[in-house]
């Protein structure tokens, strides 16, 4: 069994010499002062792989197809400034160049879709007269008693809203939602209702005006479509609900005073996984 080790509070964290900025804002040791949507996500989805992932432990496979990761970050950085976009492109050449074949030299196909979906967004005279206000703005705040930490595609509190921009398959793609017994759309099956909420708390906090959350959605398909998406705000109050039930098992996860409970199922769990029990055919189907 773990032994209890004495909890750290994060609110008040000895780390008192740590400053986020948009340079450390996606390393470690912001992630081990402050909570974000992200990682509240890993701990929702899996705590003993997201507790060893934090604590360096723990590697997720480093030949993983990231495209869909690179891709996303592609249209991201596009619509950031002039500058950034040429920074990735400059930092991941030699994933996003093909180099063999006919198209030796070329962009490979998935960033090809990608540039489809920057032209459909920068076309639109609706896009482009929202997306503005500043961009990958960082906020900041306590919520259920723990620092967390956001960074938004863009905000614009002259006119009150936040948006975040999304890539996906299909707009109407359906998927199964296990926790609520049914199918959802994508905003729902990715969790993105918690994020807004998050960050609709943060913006409150950091500068005392309650923003509408936008998602920008662009799929893959060509050529892409594309919409602007509110989320009810029940969805987002069930979203703080459940961070407000969870975030303090959590917390005790990460400052070691409770054992996290695997899923079973990533592939964390996989590659520890000691075969104990038997089981029926009947439990091989996920409920």
């Amino acid at each position: 069994m773990m032994q209890a080790a004495p909890k750290k509070d994060r609110v008040n964290s000895s780390h008192q010499t740590f400053i986020l900025s948009s340079d450390n804002y996606y390393g470690q040791e912001a992630n081990k002062n402050f909570m974000s949507p992200t990682w509240c996500k890993k701990f929702m989805e899996c705590e003993a792989e997201a507790l060893a992932e934090l604590r360096g432990d723990w590697i997720p496979d480093p030949d993983e197809d990231k495209t869909n990761l690179l891709v996303g970050n592609y249209l991201h950085s596009y619509f950031e400034s002039a500058k950034a976009h040429e920074e990735f492109i400059s930092n991941h050449s030699k994933e996003m160049i093909s180099t063999r074949g006919k198209t030796k030299g070329q962009l490979k196909s998935d960033y090809k879709v990608a540039d489809a979906m920057i032209d459909s967004l920068k076309n639109d005279k609706t896009f482009t007269q929202l997306y503005q206000g500043e961009k990958e703005s960082i906020v900041t705040g306590v919520i259920s008693g723990v620092k967390w930490m956001g960074k938004l595609d863009c905000l614009n509190l002259d006119r009150g809203y936040f948006i975040d921009l999304k890539t996906t398959q299909e707009l109407s793609k359906r998927f199964w939602d296990s926790r609520r017994h049914r199918w959802v759309p994508f905003v729902l099956k990715y969790d993105y209702q918690l994020q807004m909420a998050v960050y609709r708390e943060l913006v409150k906090q950091q500068y005392g005006i309650e923003c509408e959350p936008y998602i920008v959605a662009v799929t893959k398909q060509s050529p892409p479509d594309k919409a602007v998406i509110t989320i009810p705000h029940e969805y987002m109050e069930d979203a703080l609900q459940r961070i407000d039930e969870q975030l303090p098992h959590f917390e005790d996860v990460i400052a070691g005073v409770q054992a996290p409970v695997p899923c079973g199922s990533c592939a964390y769990c996989r590659e520890h996984k000691q075969l104990e029990n038997i089981i029926s055919v009947d439990d091989l189907l996920d409920s």
